[in-house]
């Protein structure tokens, strides 16, 4: 553990020139008297590491003191710094493996990836956060729309509306994000910003005219936002219900099923407060999981799975019936 710790301070003071020993003991979570002591350690090695002291001080390296990470290219470095280390880097207690990863690749990185490292992450998101799965789509105006963010070009397009007609607009093409398997667009549009599904591009040309970025725009914190809103929006249909608790699993990959509280209810039984989008939503699912799910409540929900089953029972005995 101590090894990694000195290599971790080693690459942090690498990449970012000078850090006190709070800043130090904060990042690694140990107390300054560790940080001062692996200084000392350090120092021991032949690591020309020294303290400059007064207000603006810190721990600095020599001037010129470089450790490397050999057999990686500039693109490899990049395809990796886009990684994205959402929640489930903290469910598995591994985020501090990351971010000692992302400043090993920092270190290793040429100085002109590293000038660049702000750059693409402004314009490229990638949310690995949950989300539906999709296939069959295309992305064949990827390579344009890039081009435009990389270079800040304005984009003319023809955009596939659900249940409208195909709309033209003039964007400011600002990043992309992939979610899964899917890619956006974000973009400022008459001083708006929107996102568009980039397989529903009909057309997309390239312009010569240039444009500024908005100040103070992050992409990553626009995402979150923008996400964070069309939840809100959803329709909300809430019940409780009794599951088989080996059920709880196969429920959470439901899609249009958020789960609240728990608790138990009898032996094997779990009673569950849900999130549906509708009533119509609702009662399929419910009725996909059989005997093993019962609704409580609303009683609306009830009736309508109640007369569901009715209605599946006699469609049976009428087949039956005529045999």
């Amino acid at each position: 553990m101590r090894a990694d710790r000195l290599l971790t301070i080693l690459l942090l003071l690498q990449n970012n020139g000078k850090l006190t020993s709070r800043e130090l003991a904060d990042k690694l979570e140990v107390s300054e008297r560790t940080i001062f002591r692996d200084m000392e350690a350090l120092s021991a090695a032949g690591i020309p590491v020294f303290a400059e002291r007064g207000s603006g001080g810190g721990w600095r390296l020599s001037e010129g003191y470089r450790t490397h990470l050999t057999g990686m290219k500039s693109k490899e470095i990049l395809s990796l710094l886009l990684t994205n280390p959402t929640g489930l880097l903290d469910d598995l207690g591994i985020r501090g493996d990351f971010e000692t990863a992302f400043q090993k690749l920092l270190a290793a990185a040429p100085e002109t990836v590293k000038r660049n490292t702000d750059f693409v992450l402004q314009r490229i998101h990638i949310d690995g956060a949950g989300w539906h799965q999709t296939g069959g789509e295309s992305f064949d105006y990827l390579p344009i729309v890039q081009e435009a963010v990389w270079n800040e070009r304005k984009l003319l397009i023809r955009y596939r509306r659900e249940g409208n007609e195909p709309a033209e607009r003039l964007v400011h093409p600002l990043g992309l994000v992939a979610k899964r398997n899917v890619w956006y667009m974000v973009a400022e549009v008459d001083g708006h910003l929107r996102t568009y599904r980039i397989s529903r591009l009909l057309d997309a040309r390239l312009l010569d005219e240039t444009f500024e970025m908005p100040d103070g725009f992050q992409l990553a914190q626009y995402w979150e936002q923008s996400m964070a809103e069309f939840k809100s929006s959803l329709p909300r249909y809430p019940a409780t219900v009794i599951l088989k608790e080996e059920l709880l699993s196969r429920l959470s990959r439901e899609r249009y099923v958020q789960i609240g509280a728990t608790f138990p209810a009898r032996d094997g039984w779990l009673e569950a407060e849900l999130v549906f989008e509708t009533l119509d939503s609702a009662s399929e699912i419910v009725l996909s999981f059989g005997a093993q799910l019962k609704v409580k409540e609303p009683a609306e929900l009830r009736d309508r799975v109640k007369a569901e089953a009715r209605a599946i029972v006699e469609l049976y005995d009428a087949a039956d019936s005529g045999k």
